[in-house]
């Protein structure tokens, strides 16, 4: 798995175009403050281990958003970070896991549609431990 974060002071996306029909239709767009998006690339070999993946998705997570001082985290699929790719249901799958165990543990996550690509409007701050990459399997 490959794991861009980034600390956005405002983070909105719009849905554009649907690039994978079996998610849902979705066109409406949203804007969060004051949150952690982790840009998520899911790759083959992840399908053989999607619990250690999910936990130390998780532990990434939770470790830049208390870096930058916030408790909201958006899971946004970004299949552009690696060459090879999961199988998308299996990344929604993990996506939904780390969603709900994030809300267990007192953090508000959220994630972008699924199978889209979107329009984005990032404001992000001009400081290190606002961009941190991270890569494991």
């Amino acid at each position: 798995m490959k794991l861009l974060m980034i600390y956005c002071e405002r983070f909105g996306y719009k849905p554009q175009e649907k690039n994978l029909n079996d998610f849902p239709d979705l066109d409406e767009g949203k804007v969060y403050e004051n949150v952690l998006v982790g840009f998520i690339h899911a790759e083959s070999q992840d399908e053989y281990d999607a619990k250690g993946v999910e936990t130390k998705l998780i532990k990434n997570l939770k470790w830049a958003a208390k870096k930058n001082n916030t408790r909201r985290v958006i899971l946004h699929s970004f299949a552009h970070l690696a060459e090879s790719r999961a199988e998308p249901h299996f990344t929604k799958r993990v996506f939904d896991q780390a969603q709900n165990r994030l809300q267990k543990a007192n953090y508000e996550a959220y994630q972008t549609p699924f199978g889209y690509f979107l329009e984005l409007d990032v404001k992000a701050p001009g400081k290190s431990e606002a961009r941190i990459f991270k890569s494991f399997s």
